[in-house]
């Protein structure tokens, strides 16, 4: 399937921009993924301590764990391969380090789902509840079976998880450094170098080389499901 010629998108590129939209109505914006208590702590005070933040979860999580794991979701469902697509699905889960975080893939998975359900085309699709298990587990299978169904190619899939994760992330760091929006934009103009960088990495990963590790992350995600005040989920 060729990539999404962005002059002329068409309706799979359209639909992209749906699936990784903001407005999507799956929580995103309410969680921080451990960046809150790094800024309580003391370990973020500005642009240069979030560009570490995100230089490290983009290199040590996204491109070894998340966006390979989305590659084998979504081979596995153009194949109708359920037994593959449950595995990945659950290796995800599983490798979530905190009960937050484990907990935030769940929800968000849960309101993909729905949204999924509830669209117009539904009845069109194969059914949802024959992937049910898979889609409650984690977030990417629902992305995964959404770009099947609308014929999103998988270059243009994992390019714009990256930038919503990205995207996200800059959002919250702008709310908790705190940034400014111009400070925002700068991080995302230099990141949005990086992720084709990342993408191809994805997508050239072996299975054995699959996993994160991003200590620091899971520490502040640990740490936060007991900060007293926080403006987050996790």
């Amino acid at each position: 399937m060729p990539d999404i010629d962005l002059s002329n998108p068409g309706l799979p590129g359209l639909r992209l921009l749906q699936l990784i939209s903001p407005n999507l109505p799956t929580g995103a914006f309410t969680y921080s993924q451990g960046l809150e208590w790094a800024v309580e702590c003391g370990w973020i005070h500005n642009k240069t301590d979030t560009c570490h933040w995100l230089k490290s979860v983009l290199d040590d999580s996204l491109q070894t764990l998340e966006l390979p794991l989305l590659v084998r979701l979504f081979d596995a469902v153009n194949s109708d391969n359920h037994t593959e697509f449950h595995y990945w699905a659950q290796w995800l889960y599983a490798s979530r380090e905190t009960s937050e975080l484990r907990n935030e893939e769940q929800q968000r998975a849960r309101a993909l789902f729905k949204v999924l359900q509830q669209l117009p085309d539904s009845h069109d699709w194969p059914p949802l509840e024959n992937w049910r298990s898979s889609l409650m587990c984690c977030q990417l299978a629902a992305y995964a079976l959404a770009a099947h169904h609308w014929r999103i190619p998988l270059r243009n899939l994992l390019t714009g998880y990256t930038w919503s994760w990205l995207e996200n992330t800059v959002a919250a760091a702008i709310k908790l450094v705190p940034l400014g929006q111009t400070e925002g934009q700068q991080l995302l103009y230099q990141f949005s170098a990086e992720i084709n960088v990342a993408v191809e990495h994805a997508i050239a990963l072996e299975d054995d080389a699959i996993g994160a590790s991003t200590p620091a992350q899971a520490i502040a995600s640990s740490l936060h499901e007991t900060q007293y005040s926080r403006l987050f989920r996790s």
